[in-house]
């Protein structure tokens, strides 16, 4: 089982995740929903496409843009489709 831990809170965790450049990429679902805030902030990469962010609300703290995901992904990236990874001190493993 592989998690993502930020302020001492496992924000999410799953069995499912797809590895993509050493990033966990968790399905929306396995995500504590209440947690996540959306962002304006987008990012692109060329071969994934673009980015999408969520800022993490933690027990009054939030840590901005830490995660992310590529709502309508390039062909390549089409694996990572409804997933979410993090970054910015989030604990992954």
């Amino acid at each position: 089982m592989v998690k993502a831990i930020w302020n001492e809170t496992v924000i999410a965790e799953s069995d499912d995740t797809v590895v993509v450049e050493g990033n966990h990429y968790f399905p929306l679902a396995a995500v504590r929903a209440e947690v996540l805030r959306p962002s304006a902030t987008t990012s692109r990469c060329p071969w994934k496409g673009t980015a999408n962010y969520y800022s993490v609300a933690v027990d009054g703290a939030t840590n901005t843009d830490a995660a992310w995901y590529y709502a309508e992904p390039l062909a390549a990236a089409a694996a990572i489709k409804g997933r979410v990874a993090f970054w910015k001190g989030v604990k992954v493993g």
